[in-house]
């Protein structure tokens, strides 16, 4: 959207505006409810176990699935792209990450831990996360089959064959690192289960940027990019703009 289908928008009375916000609302108020249902029927959904043995370079050496946990019960895997030879991590994933960034003391308080899994080397994942100041735990994956298993890595010829192979085999693969969020539990027995993954557009619901451009008058603006997400960079990669209004009261 450009500013002269901003300035050629809709105005009405304040009463008018008032009144059609109140039947959006309603509408807004459906989708919430909608929310709500489908996110119970996701907790309900049935889980497998992970009989696999995966192992995990960390900064406190390896670890396994299991670690990973941190003595709570339920673990949340960010598949951050970040492939063996990559300099540094992708730059949508970074934008995931600087909004989950904040979660882990607030997720923690409801038995949830948070790590991000790569294949990348664990010295490349660690100096960048220096770089971009994160906290939240990053181990590698390195050569094993984690990725592969829980789909979000593909051989360079699964990727040139173009099949549906990524998002529950709906779409084809990005390339041969792709992103996704998976769920674990960890029973009272030690034992592990698989319980959720989400893929693609099912990661919006982590941007908190998406959610409050949605909202903006010219929402994500992203129809005549290459890509939606071809915007997006490094957050210290940026143009230098003004981030406070104390910065705009001193000129």
């Amino acid at each position: 959207m450009n500013s002269t289908t901003l300035q050629d928008h809709q105005i009405v009375s304040r009463q008018e505006w008032m009144r059609l916000s109140r039947e959006f609302l309603d509408k807004e108020k459906e989708l919430t409810r909608q929310s709500d249902e489908l996110a119970r029927q996701r907790r309900e959904l049935p889980w497998t176990a992970v009989e696999k043995t995966y192992v995990f370079d960390s900064p406190h050496g390896k670890l396994g699935l299991a670690d990973l946990f941190n003595g709570r019960s339920q673990l949340a895997v960010y598949h951050f792209m970040f492939g063996p030879d990559w300099t540094e991590g992708c730059p949508g994933c970074s934008y995931v990450t600087d909004h989950i960034n904040g979660t882990l003391e607030h997720l923690a308080a409801r038995d949830v831990s948070l790590v991000l899994v790569s294949r990348g080397p664990l010295e490349k994942l660690t100096a960048f996360k220096q770089r971009r100041g994160w906290k939240l735990p990053w181990v590698s994956s390195g050569c094993w089959d984690f990725n592969f298993d829980f789909g979000v890595a593909f051989t360079p010829e699964q990727v040139a064959s173009g099949a549906n192979a990524y998002n529950f085999g709906t779409t084809p693969p990005h390339g041969e690192e792709n992103p996704g969020l998976s769920f674990f539990h960890k029973a009272s027995s030690g034992a592990l289960f698989h319980t959720y993954s989400t893929f693609g557009r099912g990661l919006d619901a982590l941007l908190g940027t998406y959610v409050i451009l949605d909202r903006a008058p010219q929402g994500r603006d992203e129809a005549n990019l290459t890509s939606p997400m071809s915007w997006v960079r490094h957050h210290d990669k940026y143009e230098p703009t003004l981030t406070s209004i104390e910065s705009c009261c001193h000129n």
